[in-house]
């Protein structure tokens, strides 16, 4: 099992860390969107410092979260995306779609 964890850090501040993988993706995902849902806050950091390493399911995560927040109406953000995750979504093309 692989070491990563999502969190409502603060009021506001979906917290991914650990490595987000093929084996973490599934549960972080049903974690994250019941947290986006139930915040209260109008604007969401997706806040990556934590990441330690990412495949591409992090990156996949990620994009889900943009659309369970945009679906709910909240402005999002992301903070501190590692350079693993940064590089697979220049390969995908995905650069302007994080920078919101």
């Amino acid at each position: 099992m692989s070491d990563a964890a999502v969190s409502m850090a603060e009021p506001g501040i979906l917290a991914l860390a650990g490595v987000l993988d093929y084996r973490s993706g599934p549960a972080l995902r049903k974690q994250g969107k019941a947290l986006i849902a139930a915040s209260r806050e109008s604007r969401l950091v997706l806040d990556c410092t934590a990441v330690v390493k990412s495949s591409s399911v992090g990156l996949s995560l990620l994009l889900a979260f943009m659309r369970d927040a945009q679906a709910a109406g909240k402005a999002w953000e992301l903070r501190g995306i590692p350079d693993d995750m940064r590089e697979i979504a220049e390969v995908y093309d995905l650069a302007e779609v994080l920078a919101g």
